[in-house]
């Protein structure tokens, strides 16, 4: 596998030119790639000169705007085969956020899955939640973590699985002694109707996860609380 660290300026370069010729190709301007992203025109501007990381939610978002596979952010796309290997020696950490990940497919049209995986630092504190067009799967490889989705928060060890909507508010947190690690596959939704986002479809499979948190109850005050129980509770009889 190569570390980004010995090849950190090439990529960067790479993944800025490829940004800015994306761009240019659709006669947009860094605002009006800015107004379709939701990403600040400072922060496109860094990422087309190479001075600053995507992270994966950036990524994302770009390869859903530009309508191309994450991989072909980072390079050309590939001769159609009929199927894509990507070697261990081919791999490329990058690092962004706190998280270090690899892409593990290469650049091509046909497929929309973008498998990813990810390694998230026990050092990753006050990361704000992201969200974007998309659905996510994630499976603990190793170690264990805190997934925090839309007000919800839900532990995970290694062996459990998670299956939620992107564009619901969400973050990964490390627990225990050393940093999990993540096999992630991302796949857009542009067609998804909105409903979707209905807290009760998005975790499809938690295995072993357990509820930490109910924020509809732990951010009310006792009266609020009472009061909506008591709204759930059958009407006595008059008799």
């Amino acid at each position: 596998m190569i570390r980004l660290d010995e090849q950190i300026q090439s990529q960067l370069g790479s993944f800025g030119v490829r940004l800015q010729n994306l761009r240019i190709s659709r006669g947009w301007s860094l605002q009006d790639l800015a107004e379709r992203s939701g990403l600040s025109r400072a922060f496109l501007s860094r990422l087309e000169s190479g001075d600053r990381q995507a992270s994966i939610a950036a990524v994302l978002t770009l390869s859903r705007i530009f309508e191309v596979s994450l991989a072909s952010l980072f390079e050309t796309e590939v001769e159609a085969e009929p199927c894509v290997i990507v070697r261990r020696a081919e791999a490329v950490e990058q690092m962004a956020n706190g998280l270090a990940y690899i892409p593990l497919s290469k650049a091509d049209s046909r497929f929309n899955l973008q498998p990813i995986r990810v390694k998230v630092s026990r050092s990753r504190r006050g990361i704000e939640h992201y969200h974007h067009e998309g659905e996510e799967w994630i499976y603990v490889l190793s170690g264990s973590l805190t997934l925090s989705l839309a007000g919800r928060t839900f532990a995970l060890e290694a062996g459990d699985a998670a299956h939620f909507d992107s564009r619901l508010p969400h973050r990964l947190i490390a627990r225990g002694h050393k940093d999990p690690e993540l096999l992630v596959v991302a796949s857009p939704l542009s067609k998804t109707p909105p409903q979707r986002l209905g807290l009760s479809r998005e975790l499809r499979a938690i295995p072993r996860a357990q509820l930490v948190d109910r924020p509809e109850t732990a951010n009310r005050s006792p009266q609020a609380v009472s009061r909506k129980q008591s709204l759930r509770e059958p009407k006595q009889s008059e008799n």
